[in-house]
């Protein structure tokens, strides 16, 4: 059955086609026979009850260089879509957030992946905090006193946005640095929100698994290993993939969270993993997949259409 998907992602001439995720799920979907439009969220606008955006017709090739061909942008309501991929990458703000909202006049007539609702409720760094025993040692606030305390008794631990992402922000305080203060200060300069303290994990100089669920299932990994003297395991900002294998913790992680994922509507989920610990739950635009595939491991994307072409059968 052919689809009509719509992707809400960044400009597609900034996507990589060699490890972008979202160019193998275009890629996918064009293998189905589906048809594919893309537009910035920039562009969405809701009038009495009315979803549309500025759309262009998008054909993607694995050329890097030469990746995609669209068409000239045209009015399109979204109600008349199959499928909506969201894909634009974080931080999430208020835009994101706004944007959730203006989905949900559409879903699920029309499958947003994943569901805007639960996007929206499943905040990256602290829907983990629902599921005991998974994470380090953390904190999420933003008063001083809390944050001291935690340290005394964390002395080493990370600081973190908690809205960032790709790494922006994350800073590593050992036990003798005294910039704890100037780095809450330029935190707390740039917005109203709490920050995110962790207990340091040793286990990140072995890699930050990232841990790919379609449907609530886990279907395979790859390990993110961080540049010498680094703690930011991000692969754009300089860690190195790594073919790797599900452990027995792994599994165990994904059983404790597998069905509330599915419960929710979050089809295409990549979870972080360090050593022992899950430490996000990224709902927005999860990457990894063409790594994953690369390494011989199976293609999740493939999957999501499979588990989307379920809900749209049923």
């Amino acid at each position: 059955m052919s689809l009509k998907v719509a992707i809400q992602m960044d400009p597609v001439e900034a996507l990589d086609p060699d490890v972008d995720t979202t160019v193998m799920m275009a890629l996918s979907a064009q293998a189905r026979g589906h048809r594919l439009w893309w537009y910035p969220t920039s562009s969405l606008a809701l009038e009495d009850g009315r979803l549309t955006a500025r759309a262009r017709t998008l054909e993607v090739r694995p050329v890097k260089g030469d990746h995609f061909t669209h068409g000239a942008p045209q009015t399109m309501d979204l109600s008349e879509m199959d499928v909506v991929l969201m894909r634009q990458d974080p931080p999430f703000d208020m835009a994101y957030i706004t944007a959730t909202h203006m989905l949900e006049h559409i879903h699920p007539t029309t499958l947003v992946v994943n569901d805007p609702a639960e996007v929206r409720n499943a905040p990256e760094k602290l829907f983990v905090t629902h599921f005991p025993g998974l994470q380090p040692p953390t904190l999420v606030s933003r008063d001083p006193g809390a944050i001291a305390d935690f340290r005394r008794r964390h002395p080493d631990m990370i600081l973190k946005p908690l809205y960032g992402n790709g790494g922006s922000g994350v800073a590593r305080l050992k036990p003798d640095d005294p910039n704890m203060e100037a780095l809450l200060e330029m935190h707390f300069a740039l917005g109203p929100e709490p920050v995110i303290c962790q207990a340091f994990l040793p286990d990140v100089k072995n890699g930050d698994k990232r841990v790919l669920l379609v449907d609530g299932e886990p279907v395979g990994a790859i390990n993110r290993v961080p540049l010498a003297g680094q703690v930011r395991s991000n692969l754009h900002v300089g860690g190195t993939a790594e073919q790797v294998e599900l452990t027995a913790r792994d599994r165990e992680i994904c059983a404790l969270i597998g069905r509330e994922l599915k419960r929710r509507g979050l089809i295409f989920v990549g979870i972080d993993v360090i050593g022992d610990y899950c430490t996000e739950i990224n709902v927005t635009s999860p990457t990894g997949a063409q790594q994953l595939k690369r390494f011989g491991g199976v293609d999740a994307t493939d999957l999501m259409w499979d588990a989307v072409d379920a809900r749209r059968k049923g």
